[in-house]
């Protein structure tokens, strides 16, 4: 079966960049393209034999952290490659914290990118050399990477209901949206509370803005 990569990324000419890169490093490869998160999510639900998703952090439905900790909960078997504007330390670290496999800064040259494709479908993992030195040299947050872990016990499906809890809906919405029962969503809201320590809907929102970063 050949590999397949899924393309998340709002800009179609790094997106075309990145086909084209994906194809050097995985001559045959299937690829398929998405440009905001819920269309990534759409995407591997009908493909989820998916080998690797090309991530980038800012799309017009996902601002952070947030499309990354739902593709790993929803889809934790695939692996996710962080493309990004950013170049900051601090945001590749936290990337990594939620479960990427490598991040790679989109001033990143093409054979490079090449090259981390190459690696993650390998089965390893990639981040510049400067940026590796950089991890190495800073011992992180380690609040961060709890809450990483906290967000990495949740299911799919407590996901997708703790993104509509940080929108502010009701149970019965979030019922009526997600085609499943109220009593269904107060379970699910009862196990989120408890998988992330949180004794209520606002501090559930509260962990979600923290999955934000500032847009470049």
């Amino acid at each position: 079966m050949n590999t397949r990569v899924l393309i998340a990324d709002d800009h179609p000419l790094f997106r075309a960049a990145l086909r084209s890169a994906v194809a050097q490093a995985e001559p045959g490869a299937a690829i398929a393209e998405a440009d905001d998160l819920a269309g990534a999510i759409a995407r591997l639900e009908a493909e989820p034999e998916t080998d690797l998703v090309l991530l980038d952090l800012h799309m017009r439905d996902s601002h952070g952290l947030t499309g990354l900790a739902a593709l790993r909960a929803q889809f934790p078997a695939v692996a996710a490659l962080v493309v990004s504007a950013s170049e900051e330390a601090s945001v590749v670290r936290r990337a990594l914290d939620h479960g990427a496999v490598g991040f790679v800064p989109k001033s990143t040259p093409p054979r490079d990118i090449v090259a981390a494709i190459r690696a993650v479908l390998d089965g390893g993992s990639w981040v510049p050399a400067a940026l590796a030195r950089s991890l190495d040299s800073d011992a992180g947050d380690p609040d961060a990477a709890a809450l990483a872990a906290r967000l990495a016990r949740l299911t799919g499906q407590q996901f997708r209901v703790l993104a509509q809890v940080g929108e502010g809906r009701l149970n019965k919405q979030i019922a009526d949206s997600l085609g499943i029962q109220e009593r269904t969503v107060k379970a699910h809201v009862s196990a989120i509370f408890e998988k992330l320590g949180v004794r209520n809907r606002t501090q559930a929102s509260v962990v979600l803005q923290r999955l934000r970063l500032p847009q470049k």
